[in-house]
């Protein structure tokens, strides 16, 4: 492939600010401009993904923790709220949409009578297990396009930012 087949609007909105402003460092500009990029394009794919599982993006993380935590996929509101980084309100909403839907239970926490256990229903269950099978292949698909050992090079390279960004 040659040069010119390789290229990309990010090129071209980088050789343009390299013409306008030349004194500045744009090499990074070409990594984080397609990473925006992606993020933007997966985001609606995968809304429309949940949505067919009758879910949304947020509601779809709430039943993937509990699902993640294993049997018997229960998790405090504070433990998931911690878990997802977001306000305990915000969890709190989340929460009350799911189990109004049938996919978690409320119960008292044993352990601490003034808080709550949060526990993946049967139904629950299904949706998560379904949702995720449909979101994981579409991300396989995407994924198999990049060449050999390309894939593993941007997870480490990614798995590096992130430590960066978090420290």
């Amino acid at each position: 492939m040659s040069e010119g087949d390789r290229r990309d609007a990010m090129d071209v909105i980088i050789d343009q600010w390299r013409r306008e402003r030349p004194d500045l460092d744009l090499s990074a500009m070409g990594v984080f401009g397609r990473l925006v990029q992606v993020a933007a394009m997966l985001g609606p794919a995968s809304e429309a993904v949940f949505a067919r599982h009758g879910l949304r993006r947020g509601e779809f993380d709430v039943l993937a923790a509990l699902r993640r935590s294993g049997p018997p996929y229960t998790l405090t509101p504070s433990e998931m709220a911690a878990e997802l980084m977001m306000s305990r309100a915000g969890m709190t909403s989340r929460i009350d949409r799911l189990e109004v839907a049938g996919l978690v239970e409320r119960s008292l926490d044993p352990d601490d009578r003034r808080s709550f256990r949060i526990t993946l229903t049967g139904k629950g269950l299904r949706a998560v297990d379904a949702a995720l099978g449909e979101h994981a292949a579409r991300l396989s698909v995407l994924s198999s396009r990049l060449g050999d050992g390309e894939s593993r090079a941007l997870e480490d390279a990614l798995r590096t930012l992130v430590r960066t960004l978090v420290d």
